[in-house]
């Protein structure tokens, strides 16, 4: 006879709540699919966002062509 392994708790990002963090939790690691939409909508919603360094503002870049098409040679 085995024993089965004990589960890991870990506690829900959204509510704090234990919650399983097992294959028998379909959610997770939410504790249940409102914490789960919680989430998600903040992220739709933007309150949640992902650092990121904000681009360089130098002299040079404002005169760049670099979000232009390059111009084709004439055709004869």
């Amino acid at each position: 006879m085995t024993t089965p392994a004990a589960v890991r708790l870990v506690p829900c990002p959204t509510c704090g709540t234990p919650s399983a963090f097992a294959p028998s939790n379909r959610w997770r690691p939410f504790c249940s699919e409102r914490c789960r939409s919680v989430d998600l909508g903040a992220w739709a919603s933007e309150r949640f966002r992902v650092p990121a360094d904000a681009p360089p503002d130098s002299p040079s870049d404002a005169g760049s062509d670099a979000g232009t098409p390059p111009e084709l040679p004439p055709r004869h």
